[in-house]
This record gives C-alpha cells, sequence and structure tokens, in this order.
C-alpha cells in the first residue's frame, strides 16, 4: 500500500503521482502472486467532483480521504491504536514478509 499525505486540499495531479509510485511499487516490489498496489492520498481537504473526475480513467485500486484536522474526543481515541502499536504491527508483518522471501 502506498499512502501520501498532503497537507492541503486535493489536486488532481496528486493522482497521476501516486499513479507513477504504484507502478514503480507494482514492478519493483511486488511478488508473483502478490495483489497490485493500493494507493490511498489523505488530504486536508477534498471537493467530491475533483476527485471523482481525477479518478475516473484510473484503472488502479486508489482511493482519496480527508483526515481530521479536529481534536479527535477521549471516547474515539481510547478505541485507536497508538503509534507505537502501528509501527510494532508494520515491523512485525515486514519481518514476516522477508521471512517468506527466504523460504
Amino acid at each position: 500500500m502506498v499512502i501520501e499525505l498532503k497537507a492541503g486540499e486535493f489536486k488532481p495531479e496528486y493522482v497521476g503521482k501516486l499513479n507513477f509510485y504504484l507502478s514503480a511499487v507494482d514492478d519493483q516490489l511486488r511478488a508473483e502472486g502478490d495483489h497490485p498496489t493500493i494507493g490511498l492520498i489523505l488530504c486536508k481537504d477534498k471537493d467530491k467532483l475533483d476527485v471523482e473526475y481525477a479518478l475516473r480513467d484510473i484503472n488502479k485500486p486508489m482511493g482519496v480521504s480527508s483526515f481530521i484536522t479536529k481534536d479527535i474526543p477521549l471516547s474515539v481515541q481510547s478505541q485507536l491504536p497508538t503509534v507505537q502499536e502501528i509501527e510494532s504491527e508494520l515491523t512485525a508483518l515486514i519481518h514476516n514478509d522477508e521471512n517468506k522471501s527466504n523460504e
């Protein structure tokens, strides 16, 4: 998965750049039998029509979402993983993939 984090509003040209990254990752990193790489653009804000037109003829799995810019309520925060938990999970996934590659 390729995630692009943009601090501002969505721009249609972001889709072309993400398409480039997905092509590179699929060519250089994807193993036989892997599904196509998924792309996600996270931006501060987005216009639904701009996103629709930008993604209309793209054949790769790609999406655009805005991220939360306000404080997250404590009741929701307690249900979310911590940064350390996410990092640990990603590290474990990477090590599992490396072990599979070495078999």
